[in-house]
């Protein structure tokens, strides 16, 4: 058995926008392609000048990054299981090659959940690896990843009947990821709202949502005691129209600077506690605004498994830092 660590970090790059990510991490070194995933030694966080001991993600386009990789030479098929499992639980495969011997590898791993995840529902935080195959005998893996969901991916039991619209699966991707939910008590303000996909999230959460937007949403949802419409444009209301809100979650189809002047007059009032932002590229996107999002202090910027040409923004006063690896540095 041999088993040696590898520099850098492994991205799972967002398929389809493969060419975002390359540009993110051509700052440096070229990364190395292996298989469909890309080995960079651009590190995924860098400080937060506002909290040194605390990681800001400064790469954005990929579905997963493994932070400590490590390449493994095995003997048997038993030898391979035996390395994975002698350092944590939870693996999951991303297999490119070596489909029959990887699957015989999983089968001697502990089990991974394959049901769809109720909502609500957290991510947990017991770390989840990555693990593939390079040929018959290595492996390539990371006990820790960025993200907390097998190779980033998050499916729910879909409601396929109530919500207006599928939008609905990514504010529920947020909260899980964000570990901080809205509940009965709080006051949410749903910009952009039609036709309603995150009011009614909002909605049967218990929460009292302001929903506005120049287009109706649901009848159905206007319909609730807990939900109030305004039609107007929600980017020319200033935060002291709205007063005092808990959540403001945006899915506004706009240009990223004119999402972000919105939020700054929002963080600037203190009116708000917590908010979820989809960032949406409107043809080539836009680094430059999205590291304006990353270096707000206890942001995070991702790509959500639901997201499409799109980024999400999440600052919650709860919410944890994105998990980086133990030995990190901003210069390794």
């Amino acid at each position: 058995m041999d088993v040696c660590p590898v520099k850098g970090w492994v991205y799972q790059p967002v398929s389809g926008f493969e060419s975002h990510l390359l540009r993110e991490l051509s700052g440096g070194e070229a990364p190395r392609q292996i298989g469909p995933f890309y080995l960079s030694k651009t590190p995924p966080f860098s400080r937060d000048s506002a909290a040194p001991l605390v990681p800001r993600n400064v790469v954005f386009w990929f579905q997963n990054c493994w932070l400590e990789p490590f390449r493994a030479v095995f003997a048997s098929i038993s030898e391979a299981a035996s390395i994975l499992r002698g350092i944590q639980r939870n693996w999951a495969a991303a297999l490119f090659t070596q489909y029959r011997r990887g699957a015989l590898i999983a089968q001697k791993l502990p089990p991974l959940p394959a049901k769809r995840r109720p909502f609500p529902w957290r991510a947990p935080d017991s770390p989840m690896g990555a693990w593939t195959l390079l040929d018959a005998r290595t492996l390539l893996a990371s006990p820790r990843c960025a993200s907390p969901f097998p190779n980033g991916t998050l499916e729910f039991e879909e409601d396929k009947t109530r919500p207006p619209s599928r939008a609905y699966l990514k504010l529920w991707e947020a909260f899980a990821l964000s570990g901080a939910m809205p509940g009965a008590q709080d006051r949410c303000l749903d910009a952009g709202a039609s036709p309603g996909g995150w009011t009614w999230v909002l909605a049967t959460m218990g929460a009292a949502v302001v929903a506005i937007d120049r287009a109706p949403i649901d009848n159905a949802l206007v319909a609730m005691p807990n939900v109030s419409f305004i039609k107007h444009d929600a980017f020319t209301m200033k935060p002291e129209d709205i007063g005092p809100i808990d959540w403001l979650c945006c899915d506004v189809i706009c240009y990223p600077p004119r999402l972000y002047d919105w939020i700054e007059k929002w963080l600037a009032s203190g009116l708000c506690k917590n908010f979820i932002c989809t960032i949406k590229m409107q043809g080539e996107p836009d680094f430059e605004t999205t590291r304006r999002f990353a270096v707000i202090p206890g942001s995070r910027v991702t790509h959500l498994h639901h997201n499409k040409h799109e980024l999400t923004w999440i600052y919650t006063a709860q919410q944890p830092p994105p998990p980086a690896p133990a030995n990190w540095t901003p210069n390794t």
